[in-house]
């Protein structure tokens, strides 16, 4: 029989008693080592530890393979959700063309929506460290239309020849779209004559 080292199941338990869950998930209450692996035995399935902590330690009569597919899939969804929160980086340099600019906001724009955090950097050379203005200007613009998507964390850091802004994506779930026109309500009703 297959032993998982990080959950002991049938003879692999050393506690002389157990709280006992039996295969519907009803609590039996604290019962005797010997008597909780016959009753598992007895029902074709495994002891299983699921609570090794508690005193005395909590075990369910289960399918172990079961067990393992269930909690297999749960650590798959859980890496799923980690690897959905990444930190990326977009770099530009201050010179940038207007249509350049647009095509990286799309793509902030896209990490943003997939929650992903988004570092946003503007790399100055030689004489353009003179004009880190224009390096505030670009990522303050960056910021504005991003404002439906992505929220700024802190303000502009300078590290260097780099200034970078940390653009966290926003939990609405209304997405505004700049350009989309509004609709309107519907006109008040005039008043009857008479009234």
């Amino acid at each position: 029989m297959y032993n998982d080292k990080r959950v002991r199941i049938n003879r692999y338990i050393t506690a002389p008693q157990v709280r006992l869950i039996d295969m519907h998930g009803t609590m039996l209450g604290i019962k005797p080592l010997i008597e909780a692996q016959n009753m598992a035995r007895g029902a074709g399935l495994d002891l299983v530890e699921i609570s090794p902590q508690a005193q005395p330690p909590v075990c369910k009569v289960m399918d172990f393979n079961k067990f393992l597919y269930e909690k297999e899939k749960q650590d798959r969804e859980n890496r799923k959700k980690q690897k959905a929160g990444q930190l990326k980086e977009i770099r530009l340099n201050p010179r940038i063309a207007s249509h350049d600019l647009q095509t990286k906001v799309k793509h902030i724009e896209e990490f943003l929506k997939e929650h992903n955090k988004v570092r946003v950097t503007v790399v100055f050379r030689g004489r353009e460290n003179q004009h880190r203005n224009l390096g505030e200007e670009i990522l303050m613009s960056i910021k504005d239309n991003l404002s439906g998507v992505g929220v700024i964390e802190g303000r502009p850091q300078l590290m260097g020849n780099r200034m970078s802004i940390m653009l966290a994506p926003t939990h609405a779930t209304k997405q505004h779209q700049p350009g989309a026109p509004q609709q309107p309500g519907p006109a008040p009703k005039p008043a009857a004559p008479g009234v």
